[in-house]
């Protein structure tokens, strides 16, 4: 399979500690400074001018709040040339939205004994052990500790996602470890020959570190990481249309993927890429960090599963500490250096999810609430979780390259422009 392919969605998502965590209750709504009353002609406005202004060609989202239902909204084509609109059936391309799920497989073997945080990687993993970190000139030396399970959820153990310009980005590259061609095992034996971008522990950068998450719960759990996942998460909260594997009956409900190109307007993926990462029979790695087809109702019920402390309509998939410990600040305060992150807001980050400390702090920044946790994916999806509301919220869109903006006039729609939220600690 193309690296070229991988590479190209890697680079795109980015446009999208040594102490452990205190963990705090979820923050109560009576602590937040105004209560959310969503304003569902606000909603649509918002999803309208998204499609009208270019930025999209089509758009759904879905609000829980208090238990029910609150909104659910489309706009535009889910495959403008079909003359298909979105529709609460389409199904797209989370990409990295597949995180937070690969993190509660992993976080269930965690609950059962199966490894500590703090282990070294390589007790699971023996190729991850004696790992090097890149110098910077071209040599390395060895790394300071080892890798611990903790540093790969919350993207501190020094790996890369190959985009950059240094030499262990180049030998990322050379290694190739997220050719879909190879399957978990061959990407582990490929990464781990590439040296590290830093220190374990000393930075946070994003990387493919939850693929290493996927194949600690394949090693784990003596099953394949996809099989492992539909029997464990998805089957159980009822997500059937979600899978990496999809049937090719489902490609006509797949929304199309539209790219910007350099006349600023959106032009439609070739369906050969879009094909790559679900209905090509030739694939044989299945990504922790990305993959996933989903439909919003399905997702919305993983995210109702998390709000609900993780369990929804009865069936338990976490302890509800443990979704507490997940949508918990990891990273220590001198891990000050942080790539992009703060871009997204005054956020730490958890278990695979970026984490909210404090209020808005600029006009711009994104709307929300004091102890809220999300993540999103390449292709300019999003979904949250807002303890302090009892709110959740999923926005699909296949949008290239990844358009923050989108997010920010949702969040807007949602809260309300001026929504500050408790303040928090």
């Amino acid at each position: 399979m193309s690296r070229k392919f991988v590479f190209a969605a890697v680079a795109a998502l980015l446009l999208c500690a040594q102490a452990a965590p205190t963990i705090a209750a979820p923050a109560r709504a009576a602590e937040a400074s105004a209560s959310v009353k969503l304003d569902k002609a606000r909603i649509n406005v918002a999803l309208k001018a998204m499609v009208d202004s270019g930025r999209a060609v089509g758009v759904s989202a879905l609000v829980w709040q208090g238990g029910q239902e609150r909104y659910f909204g489309v706009a535009g084509m889910a495959d403008r040339e079909a003359g298909k609109p979105m529709g609460r059936d389409t199904l797209v391309q989370i990409f990295s939205m597949t995180k937070p799920v690969t993190g509660v497989a992993l976080m269930q073997l965690w609950e059962r004994g199966q490894f500590g945080l703090d282990d070294p990687l390589s007790r699971y993993l023996p190729e991850f052990a004696d790992m090097k970190v890149s110098d910077g000139q071209g040599g390395v030396r060895p790394a300071a500790r080892p890798i611990l399970v903790r540093d790969i959820l919350r993207h501190t153990a020094g790996f890369s996602y190959g985009w950059g310009d240094g030499p262990a980005d180049a030998a990322f590259r050379a290694a190739d470890p997220l050719n879909l061609n190879n399957d978990l095992a061959e990407f582990g034996r490929r990464l781990a020959t590439a040296p590290l971008l830093y220190d374990p522990g000393e930075q946070w950068n994003y990387s493919a570190a939850v693929d290493v998450q996927a194949l600690l719960v394949e090693r784990l759990s003596g099953q394949p990481f996809e099989t492992y996942v539909k029997a464990s998460i998805l089957e159980p909260l009822g997500m059937k249309t979600t899978a990496w594997t999809q049937p090719e009956a489902a490609f006509a409900g797949l929304a199309a993927t539209y790219q910007r190109g350099a006349d600023g307007k959106l032009a439609r993926q070739d369906d050969v890429v879009t094909r790559r990462m679900n209905f090509d029979p030739s694939r044989r790695l299945t990504m922790g960090g990305a993959g996933l087809v989903a439909s919003i109702d399905d997702y919305a019920r993983f995210s109702r599963m998390l709000l609900g402390e993780g369990a929804l309509d009865g069936v338990r998939i976490l302890k509800p500490s443990t979704v507490r410990l997940m949508a918990s600040d990891h990273l220590d305060p001198r891990v000050t250096a942080r790539s992009w992150l703060p871009g997204k807001g005054a956020v730490g980050f958890g278990f695979d999810v970026a984490v909210r400390q404090r209020q808005p702090q600029t006009p711009d920044e994104n709307r929300g609430a004091v102890g809220e946790y999300f993540w999103d994916g390449m292709a300019s999806t999003v979904f949250w979780v807002d303890p302090a509301n009892q709110l959740t919220a999923v926005l699909f869109v296949q949008t290239l390259p990844f358009d923050g903006t989108l997010h920010r006039d949702f969040r807007a729609a949602v809260y309300g422009p001026h929504y500050l939220g408790p303040k928090g600690d």
